[in-house]
């Protein structure tokens, strides 16, 4: 249902959710609402623009804004205007009377008192038009066409009884419909509407039975082709699923299976087993899906493509992200098509914070990883050491990371839960034993891969020694938590932690003379995520910011968003996400020995060679010394994907762990490149993350140009003809004399990593 307080920022309406009948009534209700209204009834016309603005027919736009929104609610508002008082109450007692056919969700007087506003349930498949016109029939009204733009604003009265008449609950479940716009209906089928209305009464017996046969309907095997124009399907689908606004929760799935299938015959040839090879169940009863295509299939439709299908097929048709480095203020965008992981890990997750939970659930799915090596470009075997950082500012969301976390470690807290009670029952006889009784030895096969994250370096080296080469893994709220793991007398011990868990075959551990006390040397598997303030990160790594931690760990972050604006929704991580994320925690489990990828070591070579050419084009030796190690990070990414996946790799991975990449880049150069660089002794009065001194140059350009940018860059003007040769050797410009500069067209693209 929808139900949207209207108020205005910047010049433009903006949808604030109302989440209850309480806050509604409470809204209506102000002092300063009930004045406005006393004026409008004394015929004060500028009052009324005052009053309480509400929409109930359709969601918000991505950015919360009213204007030109597309995506329909599952309810309607309507006017019903110009009525006599005795009309008007004939009008409400009859409206009343059928509320349960109607699905009445409120019912108010107008602010001049002169007619009623209602919303009512929305019935799927019929656009705006229609069930005004539909409704119009029920209530015995004459149908206005006031209300068939869904952005229509209602302005409110009161929550006094004999204003606000009739109000449910369930008006307040803000989501959005399954079925979209469709082209608008002409007259003669307006009309049809209207009188189907009524026929569908007479004929409830037929309607049944038509429905007990679809329901018997099964997709047959038939094969069709896997593309729309050279478009794959897959594409178009994921685009639709955007425009329709997301893939619903559990609960309305069949009203949005509904309008996918509605849109998606128009490039099915209207075909419904067609339809059904393309178009996923999203969770849905198999033998309902089917019969929900069928319906689709079967329903009166125009022959011209909706304008909201053009719009997928055209963002369908969109390049893949660039893999540029993003514009210095903003991260690099996230690709629109998404490894099917991928998609699955951030699909309950708002928008805002998909690119950090897309990062972040890689620790927690490596560790599942037991004796499996990864060969790097460098011939050097990694096992999947993944850590990860979230930086972002106080009250951003940094909490989004634990629900996907959650479900991605719950098989492992299980086996975990087993030796936990072993030990704990070891340590309760150990305890009930005097000192000179004999005590039994510390039990076999206590494998605690999720530790604590307060644990002591003592029980850090404990739980490493018997943990049978799998990995450990915590997760902190804090990054200051891992103060904890330092050793006596040793500052930075936690800072060497991270780095030998980084590097292959490392050995860790302390040797102690006590009979009680630990003493172990193992190669330390650990995985971690933490989480931090901007600020609170850069101070807790200031003193390492050449010491090798920061180019080991894997950063994301949380853009900072507009003061007041709405707060973003999550979707249930329910038991059909869990079973639908087992297959690919079982991959994980089930993975031994070396796994090889000839398309992830290809990348690999690739993305090396693209960080070697930005960081000659940026002249950033901070950004070339960064790129090492975060390309070895998004390798191990690529092949905990590939073996989470069933071995299968396709542009959608190559796609993202690009963009990984580059994201990473983008954190680590936006909070720690100028402290980095000034340790380093660079001069640098960069506040953005590096960009292409060769794109910030005309075409033709001279020797001073080239000394300009680098200035403006933060660079010292010496190293100019060092640069200009290295951007000859390398293609990127052409000379015919040492002052005069041009810039070689054909390079561009593979500059961006479009060829």
């Amino acid at each position: 249902m929808s139900c949207h307080r209207i108020e205005y920022r910047d010049g433009a309406k903006h949808m604030i959710a109302v989440n209850s009948a309480e806050e509604y009534t409470s809204l209506r209700n102000s002092p300063q609402q009930q004045a406005l209204l006393r004026q409008v009834r004394e015929g004060n016309k500028a009052a009324k623009m005052r009053l309480q603005q509400y929409n109930y027919s359709c969601m918000p736009n991505a950015d919360g804004t009213l204007k030109g929104a597309t995506v329909q609610s599952n309810t309607v508002g309507m006017d019903v205007d110009h009525l006599t008082p005795d009309e008007l109450q004939a009008a409400i007692e009859r409206i009343l009377d059928k509320k349960e056919e109607l699905g009445l969700l409120l019912m108010e007087r107008s602010a001049r008192g002169e007619g009623l506003h209602i919303v009512f349930r929305r019935r799927e498949g019929k656009t705006q038009v229609e069930n005004l016109v539909w409704a119009a029939g029920v209530c015995g009204v004459e149908y206005d066409d006031g209300a068939k733009d869904i952005t229509r604003v209602f302005f409110a009265t009161t929550a006094d009884e004999n204003e606000l008449l009739y109000v449910s609950e369930e008006l307040f479940i803000n989501e959005p419909s399954g079925s979209q716009l469709f082209d608008e209906p002409t007259p003669e089928q307006i009309a049809a509407t209207a009188e189907g209305s009524s026929e569908e009464k007479k004929q409830p017996q037929a309607e049944e039975g038509a429905k007990e046969e679809e329901k018997k309907a099964q997709p047959q095997s038939m094969q069709f082709d896997d593309n729309y124009d050279g478009l794959p399907y897959s594409a178009i689908v994921e685009a639709l699923e955007d425009q329709l606004g997301g893939v619903p929760e559990h609960g309305s799935r069949n009203q949005f299976i509904f309008a996918m299938a509605c849109h998606l015959r128009y490039v099915c040839d209207h075909n419904a087993e067609w339809v059904s090879q393309v178009l996923p169940t999203y969770g849905e009863e198999r033998t309902r899906w089917y019969s929900t295509i069928l319906s689709a299939c079967k329903r009166s439709q125009t022959k011209k493509f909706p304008k909201l299908l053009e719009r997928a097929l055209q963002i369908a048709e969109r390049p893949a992200d660039d893999g540029e480095i993003g514009d210095g203020e903003t991260p690099p965008p996230m690709p629109r098509r998404l490894p099917p992981l991928i998609k699955l890990l951030v699909s309950k997750t708002p928008s805002i914070y998909r690119p950090a939970v897309a990062h972040a659930v890689f620790p927690s799915l490596a560790t599942h990883l037991w004796r499996t090596r990864f060969r790097y470009i460098d011939n050097v075997e990694h096992e999947a050491t993944l850590m990860n950082v979230l930086m972002a500012g106080s009250g951003a969301g940094k909490s989004c990371i634990s629900a996907p976390i959650d479900c991605i470690m719950a098989d492992i807290r299980e086996r975990d839960a087993v030796s936990i009670e072993k030990e704990r029952r070891w340590k309760e006889e150990m305890n009930t034993k005097g000192a000179n009784k004999d005590k039994k030895a510390r039990p076999e096969g206590i494998i605690i891969q999720e530790v604590d994250a307060d644990m002591t370096n003592a029980a850090f080296v404990m739980r490493l020694s018997e943990s049978d080469e799998h990995f450990l893994y915590v997760k902190m709220n804090e990054v200051d938590q891992f103060d904890a793991l330092k050793t006596s007398g040793r500052t930075k011990s936690q800072f060497q932690i991270m780095c030998l868990a980084f590097d292959p075959g490392n050995q860790y551990g302390q040797t102690r003379v006590g009979t009680q006390s630990v003493s172990a040397r193992v190669c330390i598997r650990f995985n971690w995520n933490a989480s931090t303030t901007i600020n609170k990160g850069r101070k807790y790594f200031r003193s390492v910011l050449t010491d090798g931690p920061i180019s080991r760990i894997n950063f994301c972050t949380i853009p900072e968003q507009p003061i007041g604006a709405p707060m973003p929704k999550y979707g249930v991580y329910d038991d059909a996400f869990k079973a639908e994320l087992k297959p690919y925690i079982d991959r994980l489990n089930a993975a031994r020995g070396s796994v090889e990828c000839p398309q992830i070591t290809k990348l690999a070579k690739q993305l090396c060679e693209e960080n070697a050419t930005f960081s000659q084009l940026c002249q950033s030796r901070v950004y070339e010394n960064l790129s090492f190690r975060a390309t070895v990070i998004a390798f191990l990414k690529a092949m905990v994907l590939f073996v989470a996946q069933g071995e299968t790799w396709d542009k959608t991975c190559e796609d993202f762990i690009r963009w990984s990449l580059r994201y990473d880049m983008w954190c680590k150069m936006r909070f720690f490149g100028d402290d980095i660089a000034s340790e380093e002794g660079e001069q640098t009065s960069r506040k953005k993350t590096p960009r292409s001194l060769l794109d910030l140059l005309p075409n033709v350009f001279t020797f001073e140009e080239a000394v300009a940018v680098r200035r403006k860059a933060g660079l010292k003007s010496e190293g100019t003809k060092n640069m200009l040769r290295v951007w000859r050797s390398r293609g990127f410009i052409d000379t015919a004399d040492n002052q005069t500069f041009a810039k070689i067209e054909k390079t561009t693209k593979k500059r961006k990593g479009e060829g």
